[in-house]
């Protein structure tokens, strides 16, 4: 099976989609906007690459229900041929349940439809998210960072679960993995320094923060 480079995944995530989710962050982003919160997945370290099939597999071993699939990064568009590969797989996993496909991606819906491999892969999804992260332009909304990205419905279940009224949710949730901390989601302006703050008082010292340059 296509190597992808992979940062991690998570599960359950309830903070990036409706419905309780399975997340898969890519590793490697060029693109680089200002004020990312995830810029540790910003290098396209070789040693991060895993098989499609290992990422499957987790997926597979997934105990509890999952109602969706966010693929976030990174910039999972960078890495086309996997991203399709794990798609497929996805779809093949899911047989008739209604699991959707979410993907991020900080190009334009217009770039990536200018070309014929990206725009098969955004055709390959349920919905995506695209639009680089500007943070000048805050509200974005439950699953947009900034104002300036769009929520596009790509399939019937994504016209069902995102073609409305933008739905509502958790803003953040918390992922731990050793002596790592990950705070999942779409912040508004401050929140993760609000979430630090918490931390500390709680007791936990954050050392390195991926949303500090």
């Amino acid at each position: 099976m296509t190597g992808l480079r992979l940062n991690r995944c998570h599960y359950p995530v309830t903070a990036l989609g409706p419905g309780v989710r399975a997340g898969i962050w890519v590793q490697g982003c060029s693109i680089g906007c200002s004020g990312c919160v995830a810029t540790d997945t910003w290098p396209s370290d070789p040693a991060t690459e895993v098989s499609v099939g290992t990422v499957l597999g987790w997926l597979a071993s997934l105990s509890g229900p999952v109602d969706g699939v966010t693929i976030s990064g990174g910039e999972p568009f960078q890495q086309p041929e996997a991203v399709a590969e794990l798609i497929a797989g996805i779809r093949a996993w899911a047989a008739d349940r209604p699991v959707d496909v979410l993907a991020y991606s900080g190009y334009t819906l217009s770039r990536l439809r200018s070309r014929a491999g990206l725009s098969r892969l955004v055709d390959a999804c349920d919905a995506v998210v695209t639009g680089p992260y500007a943070r000048n332009r805050p509200g974005g909304g439950w699953l947009r960072g900034s104002a300036n990205q769009v929520i596009t419905p790509i399939s019937p279940l994504g016209q069902a679960r995102y073609g409305g009224e933008e739905p509502e949710g958790p803003r953040l949730q918390v992922g731990v993995e050793g002596d790592r901390v990950y705070l999942i989601g779409v912040p508004r302006r401050d929140d993760l320094d609000r979430a630090a703050e918490a931390l500390r008082r709680a007791g936990v010292e954050i050392e390195e923060a991926s949303w500090r340059t």
